[in-house]
């Protein structure tokens, strides 16, 4: 068990799955995010920080031994925004964890990434990049910053493509890409616990039947997805039977239409 584990984001969706389920994943949970959150608890501390700010962040990072980088805007948005929250807001964590010694970063990149590939190939971790949205640009920006802070200063990092994390999938796509709660926290204590991982990118995904990616080259982890959406599949099926749009690509909605300047 590591002495300090700091998760940003931790007012969002992950960041509280995280709060209820990882306490024993660290002696102590440092979790921030730029809005309030509730009071810390046993074994929590609880510091507001807005990361755009280099100085607030440095002093953030500082006692750290891993970080869990879920702090970022998770959903399309104008280009200033993104700058701000998802560009510079992740360059202050690598910097400030580079100074402070840090030995390893889960970033919480994203599917989008590689949403402009058709709904059904079946991908690795070496595919070709297709960022479906601004957002998925931010992504990628992320991973970028990663590899090279690995091979400029040894900081390691695993780089998640997370699918779609929640209690249970809502539509035809989360039957691919869905990331039950449980498997996220499962596989976040694989990689917070293993003796090295290097510069790793991994898709969070559960078993699910249709899924369109691969994780066979991180089987040194030691990670086994528990849940799929097969139980959800018959009523979702149901429910939906029109073809959403940006359905043909796996970045769904994100890949439809124009997008946010």
């Amino acid at each position: 068990m590591i002495k300090r584990l700091l998760v940003t984001g931790a007012g969002g969706g992950l960041g509280r799955y995280v709060r209820e389920r990882l306490k024993g994943s660290a002696e102590i949970l440092r979790l921030s995010d730029i809005v309030e959150i509730s009071p810390a608890g046993p074994g929590e501390e609880v510091v507001r920080c807005d990361l755009a700010d280099r100085e607030a962040v440095a002093d953030l990072v500082r006692g750290s031994d891993a970080v869990l980088h879920l702090g970022a805007i998770s959903v399309e948005a104008n280009f200033d925004a993104l700058l701000q929250a998802n560009f510079l807001g992740t360059y202050n964590l690598y910097e400030a964890a580079r100074q402070a010694g840090v030995r390893r970063i889960i970033f919480a990149s994203s599917n989008h990434v590689i949403g402009f590939h058709p709904v059904g190939e079946q991908l690795h971790a070496q595919a070709e990049r297709r960022p479906d949205s601004l957002y998925g640009v931010s992504k990628c920006f992320g991973e970028d910053l990663a590899r090279l802070y690995f091979d400029k200063f040894g900081l390691e990092t695993a780089c998640l493509r997370i699918g779609s994390c929640f209690d249970e999938p809502k539509d035809r796509r989360m039957l691919s890409t869905w990331l039950s709660p449980r498997d996220f926290i499962s596989l976040v204590d694989k990689l917070i616990a293993a003796p090295a991982i290097g510069h790793l990118v991994l898709y969070g995904v559960s078993a699910n039947r249709d899924a369109w990616w691969s994780n066979g080259h991180a089987d040194f982890l030691g990670w086994k997805p528990q849940d799929t959406s097969e139980p959800y599949r018959e009523a979702i099926e149901r429910r939906d039977q029109e073809t959403a749009a940006g359905s043909e690509y796996q970045g769904g909605r994100f890949a439809a239409g124009g997008i946010l300047g």
